[in-house]
């Protein structure tokens, strides 16, 4: 992958690791609402791969895989930053979705289905969907939960950090980890699957709808919806 001079070959490094920048940026997208393109971030994090072979020096004693990873992520997040990614809508919608479960739940003394929700919120079935359509992207913990619904200021970080960014310290606390497990175990079946395979086996919701028989569409709501289900349990935590 080096040239005779002891440089990165750049051709030998896009193939080679083209792949992993399409793979971090199908992770990505999951999280994000449906007004972000795929092709958008890859392109994305291409700029950041060729900007990390031009910066890498080997004699640093850090792998090139991870310095790419990171300038990779880095592009990505800087290409998000220029759109607007994450509308107020999304969160809007979501918070409108999550009380209208908490009262239908309050209500019915049991978990609530699609229809339950629908009519809480006095709307046709099809509306509602349509509803959870416009929550993708929506997490199950931001860190401005208690602050003002116009303050967006690190929203992008907080709902994108990676693994070893650790934002959200409350996931540390023993008990909130008992609480979510719990919630989690009590959501209906299928929200359950969806949960399990999106989050724990890594499967996007094309897979996850390959595997359940439904649309990618369906597998969003789903999400959506179970998002919006555990945020309605856990909200004396958040």
């Amino acid at each position: 992958m080096y040239t005779a001079q002891g440089t990165l070959d750049r051709s030998s490094a896009i193939e080679r690791y083209g792949p992993m920048v399409r793979r971090m940026a199908s992770q990505m997208i999951g999280r994000l609402p449906a007004n972000v393109e795929l092709d958008d971030l890859v392109q994305a994090g291409m700029i950041g791969l060729i900007d990390a072979m031009s910066r890498y020096e080997n004699d640093r004693g850090a792998q090139f895989e991870t310095f790419a990873t990171q300038r990779v992520r880095g592009a990505m997040l800087d290409e998000l930053r220029g759109t607007d990614w994450l509308p107020r809508s999304v969160r809007r919608n979501q918070r409108t979705i999550e009380a209208a479960i908490h009262r239908a739940e309050q209500r019915l003394g049991r978990a609530a289905g699609e229809v339950d929700i629908a009519e809480e919120l006095g709307m046709p079935l099809g509306e509602y969907q349509q509803l959870l359509d416009a929550a993708r992207g929506a997490q199950l913990v931001y860190l401005d939960d208690r602050a003002d619904d116009d303050a967006d200021e690190g929203a992008l970080e907080r709902s994108l950090a990676s693994d070893d960014d650790g934002p959200f310290e409350t996931l540390g606390d023993a008990r909130f980890r008992r609480a979510l497990v719990a919630a989690i175990e009590e959501l209906p079946e299928r929200e359950r699957l969806v949960m399990g395979m999106y989050y724990e086996q890594e499967m996007n919701l094309k897979e996850i709808g390959a595997v359940l028989g439904v649309t990618e569409s369906r597998i969003s709501q789903l999400h959506s919806q179970a998002v919006a289900r555990l945020r309605a349990q856990m909200k004396p935590w958040t």
